[in-house]
């Protein structure tokens, strides 16, 4: 996908509600060569997707291995609302907490006395993290009004061809 039509699709409506969401599954390559899919929160920077996570996590070796990934943004009503983004991540070790941690945690509800005390015990446990950032390399929104997986576009475009054909 070129770079214009990625941000075609990054730049929808209904992409932009997507992305301002607080939670994508990311999928990875585990290092015994299976599948794995997470929950992990998210920020979107405008041209990155940033995740973050402690340095000892069984999935920065996977990823340092093979940074090729692919991540769902979904809601959970019918017509579900889908985007589907793929990318390699970049791992960047950083002391302390990483503003995006802090941002990606600011949607919860809490008290502004229970956010101090989250955020003091985030400093305590933590002397560092790692930033998992993502750039989109390649992007699809399914919406199923204006868009659709594409295997149904598929079907569709059989069923209207034999329907012209009869």
């Amino acid at each position: 996908m070129q770079p214009s039509e990625i941000a075609d699709v990054l730049n929808r409506p209904i992409s932009r509600e997507l992305l301002a969401r607080d939670l994508t599954r990311l999928a990875y390559v585990a290092k015994d060569g299976t599948p794995r899919a997470i929950p992990i929160a998210f920020v979107w920077n405008g041209s990155e997707i940033v995740m973050c996570t402690v340095k000892n996590a069984p999935k920065l070796p996977a990823l340092r291995h093979n940074p090729a990934v692919a991540l769902t943004i979904d809601t959970e009503v019918h017509p579900p609302k889908i985007l589907l983004i793929r990318g390699r991540a970049e791992l960047d070790v950083v002391e302390g907490i990483p503003d995006e941690y802090l941002q990606m945690n600011g949607t919860y509800t809490m008290t502004a006395e229970q956010r101090v005390e989250w955020e003091a015990n985030v400093r305590s446990l933590y002397d560092g993290m790692v930033r998992i950032v993502v750039t989109p390399t390649w992007a699809k929104l399914i919406d199923f009004e204006t868009t659709l997986p594409s295997a149904i576009e598929e079907l569709a475009r059989q069923r209207d061809e034999r329907n012209r054909g009869a």
